[in-house]
């Protein structure tokens, strides 16, 4: 169902989602009041809801069409504006599964990188949606994991964790984050695929977790331990040694694997700066950015940890990695936090 009081909006998503034979539109609809009645008649995998609209908003509607399909996926289509990116914030927190950029109506039907975004995310999520199980009804079978070689784990101790993530990446990072708790005893770098007005927005939503600081990260800083950076919007992040101390830089070189923040000059970054002690942990997203960086991280001696497929929105960027033969454990989003921990206790003790 597409939820958007723009019927110029309404008609380019629906020409988007229609022109995969995957997706088929059940119902156009002009505000979130029509959208929560609409929701009563059949049922619908997920939703792309606008925010502003007449009659109904978008985070009023959330949580009433949650409590009609707790199931349901919710795509929350925000402008690119602070305002915009704090609310699509708010609203994953409140339940909805993610979130796409919304360019303007005069630009949205010629924007091929929105496209390609919105219909990943509207085939993983339904993917998802599909495994829940509903009340009454069977469980569906599970779906057959992609066979993935191991490695055997490292003896060495990291001194950083690096997170990658992109398609799904800010509800699997609160996950992950949640679980990991406080109190870390290396700094955290993240790079998320965002642009640059979520990407300030997202470290605020990831410190009022009440788990750990969390900033984007400002040049030339010294990384803390217990402390997550965040790679601003349009730069990439990367990591230098200064003797004991690890260093925050900031770049703006082309994008690599068409992304800027990509996570591939951080982990090359790092795996540098650490002597490969680097503990990755790659989460949900569309291609392989983070391939290349892994290996080099691995080849000097760090570990990496994958998101596993299954509750993956997009086994892209998890997928290359373990397929590579370069984790040494691949797991459901909520195990990986726990074998985190494990990780850095075996390694520093």
């Amino acid at each position: 169902m597409i939820c958007d009081d723009s019927a110029v909006i309404r008609v380019a998503i629906g020409h988007m989602l229609g022109s995969d034979p995957a997706i088929n539109v059940v119902a156009r609809v002009a505000n979130g009041r029509q959208a929560v009645d609409e929701m009563a008649r059949q049922t619908i995998d997920v939703v792309i809801l606008d925010i502003e609209m007449p009659v109904m908003d978008g985070l009023t509607a959330l949580p009433l069409m949650l409590k009609a399909d707790p199931a349901v996926r919710v795509v929350i289509a925000s402008t690119l504006t602070t305002r915009g990116a704090d609310i699509a914030l708010k609203a994953l927190k409140a339940g909805a599964a993610d979130y796409v950029p919304k360019p303007s109506a005069a630009a949205v039907a010629g924007d091929d990188a929105f496209r390609t975004e919105l219909l990943a995310k509207v085939k993983g999520l339904a993917r998802l949606r599909r495994r829940t199980v509903q009340p009454g009804a069977a469980a569906p079978p599970a779906p057959a994991e992609t066979p993935v070689p191991l490695r055997a784990r490292t003896a060495l101790a990291p001194r950083l964790l690096a997170i990658g993530s992109s398609t799904g990446g800010p509800q699997a990072l609160f996950t992950l984050i949640k679980g990991l708790g406080p109190g870390l005893p290396v700094p955290v770098v993240i790079t998320q695929h965002m642009p640059p007005t979520f990407t300030a927005m997202l470290a605020e939503h990831i410190t009022k977790l009440g788990v750990a600081p969390c900033a984007e990260a400002r040049d030339g800083e010294v990384l803390e331990a217990g402390r997550l950076y965040l790679a601003p919007g349009d730069r990439h992040l990367l990591v230098e040694g200064a003797g004991t101390r690890l260093i925050a830089r900031l770049s703006s070189d082309p994008p690599e694997n068409f992304c800027r923040p990509a996570v591939d000059p951080m982990l090359r970054s790092a795996a540098t700066a650490c002597g490969g002690r680097v503990l990755v942990v790659m989460l949900t997203g569309m291609g392989q950015d983070g391939l290349a960086g892994t290996r080099l991280v691995t080849a000097a001696g760090g570990a990496a940890i994958a998101q596993d497929e299954a509750s993956s929105v997009v086994w892209g960027m998890p997928g290359a990695i373990a397929q590579a033969g370069l984790c040494e454990a691949v797991l459901p989003l909520p195990r990986l936090a726990a074998r985190v921990h494990e990780a850095l206790r075996m390694r520093s003790a």
